[in-house]
């Protein structure tokens, strides 16, 4: 009897602790599937803000071509048919220097139209879009930018959106704020992950303290982590790097 017990009693704890362990093996799981729902999720919820962010863009390009655009059409033709073959020399060049103005802000909406309506990004290559931003670098001719790729295979729009905003983000803080002369862009595939360095030789910045124009900072960093990536910035007065590494 004694050993029948002890028999039933070790079955019985062994039975426990499989239970336990079942059931702690099961709540693991669901778990780890309610996180990955949740990531679904917030993944399916950035591709709609990028479509209704591009969608709003190409409608504001459309707008500022047929109403502003129009407008400013017009205002030039009045000016040009104003009747100052007789008036002061004075006159005459203050209509000529506001024609100008006009003229120039046309030729600016113009330019402001078609990269709110021409869909680059579904369009480019990632590489493509970087060496546009570079481009606009070099022609301020004030930096040196050096860009290095070597990544070949096909990117995803949204990788490509977020990326394309990092890099101009990263972009305009140098040229504007860190007094930098060069600026480096990396881009690479190791491991399965797509690999973005980004770095100036300015001043700096405190990362605490950064106040920033577009998307910032901070929704830099939560958009690469809806893309289960990893964002690592640093600053001193050597210059900055921003580090980015997302699956692909």
């Amino acid at each position: 009897m004694l050993v029948i017990f002890n028999v039933i009693f070790v079955a019985f704890i062994a039975g426990i602790i499989i239970f336990i362990r079942s059931y702690r093996q099961r709540k693991k799981e669901y778990v780890q599937e309610l996180k990955t729902v949740a990531l679904q999720h917030k993944k399916e919820l950035l591709t709609t803000q990028l479509e209704i962010q591009q969608q709003t863009m190409k409608h504001i390009g459309r707008e500022i071509h047929d109403n502003v655009g129009q407008k400013l059409t017009l205002s030039s033709l009045y000016l040009q048919q104003l009747p100052i073959e007789n008036q002061s020399k004075e006159v005459v060049e203050s209509v000529n220097n506001i024609n100008a103005i006009i003229n120039e802000s046309l030729q600016d909406l113009r330019l402001l139209s078609k990269s709110l309506t021409d869909d680059n990004i579904n369009d480019l290559t990632i590489v493509e879009l970087l060496e546009i931003e570079c481009d606009k670098i070099r022609s301020l001719k004030k930096f040196k930018i050096d860009f290095k790729n070597t990544l070949k295979s096909a990117v995803p729009y949204e990788i490509k959106s977020v990326l394309l905003r990092v890099t101009q983000e990263f972009l305009q803080n140098s040229i504007k704020h860190s007094k930098c002369k060069n600026i480096f862009i990396s881009l690479s595939k190791t491991n399965k992950h797509l690999d973005l360095q980004l770095q100036d030789d300015g001043k700096g910045f405190d990362l605490k303290n950064l106040k920033t124009s577009g998307i910032g900072l901070k929704n830099i960093e939560k958009r690469i982590k809806l893309l289960n990536g990893t964002f690592n910035p640093k600053s001193d007065k050597n210059g900055t790097t921003f580090n980015i590494k997302i699956p692909i």
